[in-house]
C-alpha cells in the first residue's frame, strides 16, 4: 500500500486538510463570479513567497505568503470599490505587478529554474508535520471565518442591496471574503504551488454545479472530489514514476484528475433542466 509510506502519507493527509476548505470556499468563489480574483490572488502571494524563502528559507514561505496575500485582499478590495477602474482592470494591475516583482526577485537567483518551478507548482510529496501543522490551524481559521460570516456573505453575494438594507457593510464583507481565499491560497501555496491553487478553488465547485443547484450540496461535492482527486492524483503519480519511470508531478496528476471529473460530468449537465442557483434567501441556501 503506497500511503503506508511516510511522505505519500503526509500528502494525502495535506490533500485532505485542503479538500475541507477548498470544497466550501471554492462555492463562494464560483457564485461570486471572483474566478479572475482568485487567480490574481494566486499569483500576487508569489513575490511574498519569493521574500519568505530568500529571508527565512522554506520556513519561512508562511509568513511572506500570508503578508502578501492578506496585502492583496486589501488592495484589492479597496480598488474594486472606490471604481476608479473595472474590477477587471484593477485585479489585472495587481496581479501582473506583483507577479512581476516575484519573478524580478527569484531571477536574482542562482538556481532561477528550480526554484521558479518549486514556486510556481509546489512539491506536494516533500510536505513535513510540520507544514501539515500549519496548514491544519490555517484550515481551522478559515472554516471558523467562513461560518461566522456565511450568512451575510450569501445575502451579500444574490441581494447586495439588501445584505446593505441589514446593516451590513459591503466593503467589509468583500474584504472578508477576499481574506478567505487568500488563507486558502496561503495554506495551499507550498504543497501545490502558486499556479494550481487556482485549481482546487474553481474546478471542483464548477463541477459540483453541473449536479447540483444547492449550496451545501455544492461544497460537499467540491470536497469529496477534492479527496478523490488527492488519493488518485497521488497513486497515479507514483505508478508512474515508480512502476513505468515516467515524470509525473503528484499536484499536476491531482488538477489532471479534477479536470476529468468535470468533462464526466459535463453530460449531467445536458440531460437535467437548467436551474439558476437558488436565490431565494440564505436561510433557504444554507439548509
Amino acid at each position: 500500500m503506497i500511503f503506508t509510506v511516510p511522505f505519500m502519507a503526509r500528502a494525502l493527509a495535506e490533500m485532505a486538510l485542503l479538500a475541507l476548505i477548498c470544497g466550501p470556499v471554492g462555492v463562494f468563489v464560483f457564485v461570486r463570479r471572483l474566478s479572475f480574483v482568485s487567480d490574481a490572488l494566486t499569483h500576487t502571494v508569489f513575490p511574498g513567497v519569493v521574500i519568505g524563502f530568500l529571508a527565512g528559507g522554506v520556513e519561512g514561505l508562511v509568513v511572506g505568503a500570508l503578508v502578501a496575500g492578506l496585502l492583496t485582499a486589501v488592495v484589492l478590495t479597496l480598488l474594486t470599490r472606490t471604481g476608479a477602474l473595472s474590477d477587471d482592470a484593477s485585479t489585472a494591475v495587481v496581479l501582473t505587478a506583483m507577479f512581476s516583482i516575484g519573478v524580478v526577485l527569484v531571477s536574482r537567483r542562482s538556481s532561477y529554474t528550480a526554484d521558479l518551478a518549486t514556486f510556481l507548482f509546489g512539491r506536494l510529496l516533500t510536505v513535513t508535520p510540520r507544514q501539515i501543522a500549519e496548514t491544519a490551524v490555517l484550515a481551522a481559521v478559515i472554516l471558523v471565518m467562513l461560518a461566522i460570516a456565511a450568512r451575510p456573505l450569501l445575502l451579500r453575494t444574490f441581494d447586495p442591496a439588501a445584505a446593505a438594507a441589514a446593516g451590513y457593510r459591503i466593503f467589509w464583507l468583500d474584504l472578508w471574503l477576499n481574506v478567505i481565499v487568500a488563507l486558502v491560497v496561503v495554506a495551499a501555496v507550498r504543497a501545490v504551488g502558486t499556479i494550481l491553487v487556482v485549481a482546487l478553488l474553481i474546478i471542483p465547485a464548477a463541477a459540483a454545479r453541473l449536479i447540483t443547484a444547492r449550496l451545501a450540496a455544492m461544497a460537499a461535492i467540491g470536497t469529496v472530489l477534492i479527496l478523490a482527486a488527492g488519493y488518485g492524483g497521488l497513486w497515479i503519480s507514483w505508478t508512474a514514476s515508480v512502476d513505468h519511470g515516467i515524470a509525473l508531478t503528484s499536484a499536476s496528476a491531482v488538477v489532471l484528475l479534477l479536470v476529468v471529473a468535470y468533462v464526466v460530468l459535463l453530460p449531467l449537465r445536458s440531460r437535467r433542466p437548467s436551474r439558476r442557483i437558488d436565490r431565494r434567501s440564505p436561510h433557504e441556501l444554507v439548509r
